[in-house]
């Protein structure tokens, strides 16, 4: 697993992102500002140290998981041992391969049989959903071989395949009703399951974060719309 760090002098707030398959900090880093912290977790397929930040040091903690970053996020979470102040779930579920609650397994597998530099643009398209959204965040495209797609896929199909889901506490689930990764029906199947959940859908594509320009623009948006609801 990849990790990127951003620190500033004296933040208070950090925030936790699990990014989803075939991401870097190219996603992500354009919503960073200068009034948190940031680690960001991508690329599962690397065996490498889980790499933790002094968790006590912050005053408010928020976590942040985006389609198989949300079942990232919980498997990875009894090693992190800490409990954020808020835990937002993006256009995955913790059962993330599954017919009925995540992507279906046959299009799982036919993507895992099926990586090329042409299926990954592909892919990319589909993130943002349709020509002009793919064009205006190309900035936001990963820059990654072909292989690391292909490992990291593999392991993510390997260990989801084995590990049930654990129940972690989300405190807000997003779907968005244009997502072509994750189907949206089977997201909204999971999530009425979980009643401790403030659920919210959007009308936004599977990678959603360029509605908002930063972070915490997004975290108060998303915090006032499922507590007006």
């Amino acid at each position: 697993m990849k990790t990127h760090i951003r620190r500033r002098e004296k933040n208070s707030e950090l925030i936790i992102v699990f990014g989803g398959w075939g991401t870097d900090q190219n996603a992500f880093l354009p919503l960073c500002t200068d009034d948190h912290d940031l680690i960001l977790y991508y690329n599962y397929s690397a065996d490498e140290p889980l790499v933790l930040a002094d968790f006590k040091s912050y005053k408010h903690i928020v976590l942040i998981a985006w389609s198989l970053g949300v079942w990232a996020a919980e498997y990875f979470s009894s090693s992190m041992n800490f409990k954020p102040d808020l835990s937002i779930a993006i256009n995955g579920t913790p059962v993330p391969v599954d017919d009925k609650y995540g992507i279906p397994l046959s299009i799982l597998e036919g993507t895992l049989n099926n990586i090329n530099e042409t299926g990954i643009e592909k892919y990319n398209f589909r993130i943002f959903g349709n020509k002009t959204n793919y064009e205006n965040n190309l900035d936001k495209v990963a820059r990654r071989s072909v292989k690391s797609f292909s490992d990291e896929l593999r392991w993510l199909y390997n260990r989801i395949m084995e590990t049930p889901d654990s129940g972690y506490n989300w405190t807000i689930a997003l779907t968005c009703t244009e997502d072509r990764v994750f189907p949206y029906a089977n997201m909204i199947k999971y999530w009425k399951n979980r009643s401790e959940t403030r659920h919210l859908s959007l009308p936004l594509p599977h990678y959603p974060f360029f509605k908002w320009k930063s972070f915490n623009e997004m975290i108060n948006y998303l915090l006032a719309e499922t507590e007006a609801g």
